[in-house]
C-alpha cells in the first residue's frame, strides 16, 4: 500500500510506453532512451504538425480505468508508438515521464497548425477561482492496481512463461518425466510422477538447499524455420504445464541377476501443480526462471528491418488476428528490441494480365495489414504481439518498419 498525505498530484502523460505486467508490482522508474528525451524535448519547442493528429483527436480526454496507454496515444496520434512526441507535448508539465493515472485530464491545443498536449487548458492556468479550504488528510491506494498499463497485461503475460526458444541437443538433456503412479497414461493437476535428470555431474534432479524446486513442462522441440531459406533458426518448446519438486533424486545398491552389487538411480519426485495439457512420460522439466518486472516502449526501430513471420504460436493455427502471438525471424543478433513496432506486409496476389495479349504473369504491390510489437527476443528469432491487423496474417507474410 502507498500512502499520500495532502492532495494527491497526478503525473505524466509520458508513462505512455511503459508496461508492469506482474500483479502487484511496486512503481519502478524504468529508462527513457536519449533519443526519445531528444524527440519529446524538439517537440515540447515546436509542437507537432496538426496532419500528424488523428482528424477525430479529442479537444479534451480524462483519463479511466481499464484505458490503456497505446489506446490513448491513438486517439491523439495517428501511429500510437510515437509516444515520444506525444509526452512531448505536455513536456513542461511533466515531472514522472513513467506513470499515469485515472482522473488526470488532458486538453488538446492546436494553433498555427501545430498541436500541443497540455493537462491545463490554454489561457488559463488552471488555478481554482474563489475561496478553497484545504486540510490535510491520508488517501491510500495500490499503485499496482492504479497504474495505466501501455498494452493490456493479459495480451502477452501467459506468452512470457509459456512458450520457450531452446538449444535441441540441451533439451534433449533436460530432466524428463520417466513414470507416473498406477501406470498414468496422462497426468494433470494434483497428479505425482517420477522424474529423471540427464546423465553427468550437476545434471541430478536435487532438493538441496539452492536448488531449483520449481519447473515448467516442456514437450518436444518443433523446428522453426525460415520461410524462404528454410534454414531452421531454433527450436520451439511446447509448454504443457509446471511441476514441483517434492524429493530429489538419489540411489541405491541392489543385487543384479548375477548376484553382483549395483548401484541404481532412484527418481525424484514431483507434484504437477499446474497443467494447460496433461502432461506424459517423456515430457522435460526447465527450471522456473525468476519473476522479471517488464517494461514495454513502443517504438519503431532507429535502423531498417525487415523479415518474416515464422510461425503462430498454438497448436494447429495458420492465421493469426489481433492479440495473437506470432513468432517472426529475427532476433537480437540483428538488433531487435523489445518493444520495437514492425508494420505487417501482405504479399500481393500473383495474376494473369489479361489486358496484355501476351497474357504475362504480375504481382500486384504488398498491402499494410497491421502492426506488431515484439516483446520478448533469442538470438535468432523474437515473439511478437499483433497490435492490429486488417485481414488474416500468416506464416510467410513479412514485416517492415512502421513509417
Amino acid at each position: 500500500m502507498h500512502t499520500n498525505f495532502g492532495r494527491f498530484r497526478p503525473v505524466s502523460l509520458a508513462v505512455a510506453a511503459l508496461l508492469c505486467l506482474s500483479a502487484g508490482a511496486q512503481a519502478q522508474n524504468f529508462p527513457v532512451t536519449p533519443g526519445q528525451q531528444a524527440t519529446a524535448a524538439q517537440v515540447a519547442r515546436t509542437g507537432i504538425p496538426v496532419a500528424d493528429l488523428m482528424p477525430n483527436a479529442p479537444d479534451s480526454y480524462t483519463v479511466r480505468p481499464g484505458d490503456t496507454l497505446w489506446a490513448i496515444s491513438g486517439l491523439f496520434l495517428k501511429s500510437p508508438w510515437r509516444w515520444p512526441e506525444l509526452w512531448g507535448m505536455n513536456l513542461e508539465d511533466i515531472r514522472n515521464p513513467h506513470r499515469i493515472y485515472p482522473g488526470q485530464q488532458l486538453f488538446l491545443d492546436k494553433t498555427n497548425g501545430r498541436a500541443t498536449l497540455r493537462t491545463r487548458r490554454a489561457g488559463g492556468d488552471g488555478a481554482p477561482q474563489g475561496t478553497v479550504r484545504v486540510s490535510p488528510r491520508t488517501r491510500s491506494e495500490s499503485l499496482a492496481d492504479a497504474s495505466i498499463p501501455t498494452l493490456a497485461p493479459q495480451a502477452i503475460e501467459p506468452f512470457l512463461a509459456e512458450p520457450l526458444i531452446v538449444d535441441e541437443p540441451a533439451f534433449l538433456q533436460a530432466p524428463r518425466i520417466v513414470a507416473t503412479q498406477e501406470g498414468r497414461v496422462l497426468l494433470s493437476r494434483g497428479d505425482r510422477a517420477y522424474a529423471l535428470g540427464g546423465n553427468g555431474p550437476g545434471r541430478l534432479l536435487s532438493d538441496r538447499k539452492g536448488e531449483p524446486l520449481d519447473y515448467r513442462v516442456f514437450r518436444n522441440a518443433t523446428p522453426l524455420r525460415d520461410p524462404t531459406t528454410r534454414e531452421i533458426l531454433g527450436y520451439e518448446a511446447h509448454y504443457v504445464g509446471k511441476a514441483e519438486l517434492v524429493r530429489g533424486e538419489s540411489s541405491a545398491q541392489n543385487l543384479d541377476r548375477d548376484g553382483k552389487l549395483q548401484t541404481e538411480r532412484v527418481p525424484a519426485t514431483i507434484d504437477i501443480v499446474a497443467a494447460k495439457e496433461e502432461m506424459r512420460v517423456g515430457d522435460r522439466l526447465i527450471p522456473e526462471p525468476p519473476r522479471e518486472l517488464r517494461s514495454y516502449v513502443p517504438r519503431a526501430p532507429s535502423s531498417p528491418m525487415a523479415g518474416q513471420i515464422v510461425s503462430v504460436y498454438g497448436n494447429a493455427v495458420a492465421w493469426a488476428s489481433e492479440n495473437q502471438i506470432v513468432v517472426i525471424n529475427r532476433g537480437s543478433r540483428d538488433g531487435l528490441e523489445r518493444g520495437h513496432v514492425m508494420a505487417i506486409l501482405k504479399d500481393g496476389e500473383r495474376l494473369r494480365d489479361k489486358t496484355d495479349s501476351a497474357r504475362p504473369d504480375i504481382k500486384l504491390p504488398n498491402e499494410r495489414n497491421g502492426l506488431l510489437m515484439v516483446f520478448r527476443t533469442f538470438d535468432r528469432l523474437s515473439y511478437a504481439l499483433i497490435l492490429r491487423a486488417t485481414d488474416g496474417i500468416k506464416i510467410g507474410d513479412r514485416f517492415t518498419n512502421p513509417e
